[in-house]
């Protein structure tokens, strides 16, 4: 989304101002260097062995949760796990899927995490996923209405650039209520863990600790959506009162 906000910089200056800027690098630095220690952690945790491999870990955890109407599945690339309600299919990287680890473990508990929500209607989880559509289209133009609504607004119509905060608003209210729903997968993950005495020992603290810095991604992307919201609003109630 922020390789289209430049787009519209030199055309109406809104997106190159040094603050925006500011916001902007400040955001990918934090981001990178969450990255960097995500994938660190990660390493450092998939060389703990465990007896059980990622996947089997999914299918124990689903089965314990009486779920049985949902797939583990192993799909392609690194950090790429997820649960899709959709399909109700757990997909696990390779890595995770085929790996006894302790962070193949975390990964795959997390995931399965999902899947116990959807099963027993999580509020948070239901309410992002009716959030899914429109998100998908405010990330889409709103960029372009940001622009162009800032341009047009120097001739004293603020309507496309209100309707672009408002979808950039949906946007940011959507990374803010993925957080709980992050936090409370991995809460459960923990839990059952714990249960079935697959984290004895300081392994619990290796598990909580990769699963933190897979959280803070989520946080820092909300923030940085957060900062940018506000940068929007400022601009615009600076320019009305001018």
């Amino acid at each position: 989304m922020n390789t289209l906000l430049f787009f519209f910089g030199p055309m109406t200056g809104f997106y190159m101002d040094p603050a925006y800027m500011l916001i902007l690098g400040g955001t990918f630095l934090l981001s990178t260097w969450v990255s960097h220690q995500l994938k660190s952690k990660f390493k450092k945790y998939s060389e703990v062995p465990t007896q059980a491999t990622g996947a089997d870990v999914a299918k124990a955890m689903l089965s314990a949760h009486n779920i049985h109407n949902v797939t583990v599945q192993c799909v392609g690339g690194k950090l790429t796990d997820h649960y899709n309600p959709m399909d109700r299919t757990v997909n696990l990287s390779l890595d995770v899927y085929h790996q006894n680890s302790i962070a193949a473990l975390a990964v795959a508990a997390h995931e399965v995490g999902h899947a116990v929500q959807h099963a027993e209607g999580y509020a948070w989880l239901q309410f992002r996923s009716k959030m899914v559509p429109a998100v998908n289209i405010g990330s889409q133009i709103a960029p372009y209405l940001l622009g162009i609504g800032a341009f047009i607004y120097a001739s004293g119509s603020p309507f496309v650039l209100i309707l672009g905060i408002a979808l950039f608003a949906i946007t940011t209210l959507f990374s803010f209520i993925t957080l709980p729903v992050e936090f409370d997968a991995s809460n459960r993950a923990l839990a059952w863990l714990h249960q079935a005495g697959m984290l004895e020992g300081e392994r619990g603290g290796f598990a909580k600790d990769a699963l933190v810095w897979a959280a803070m991604t989520y946080v820092v992307a909300a923030l940085g959506s957060l900062a940018q919201l506000l940068y929007f609003v400022s601009m615009f109630l600076g320019r009305r009162s001018e």
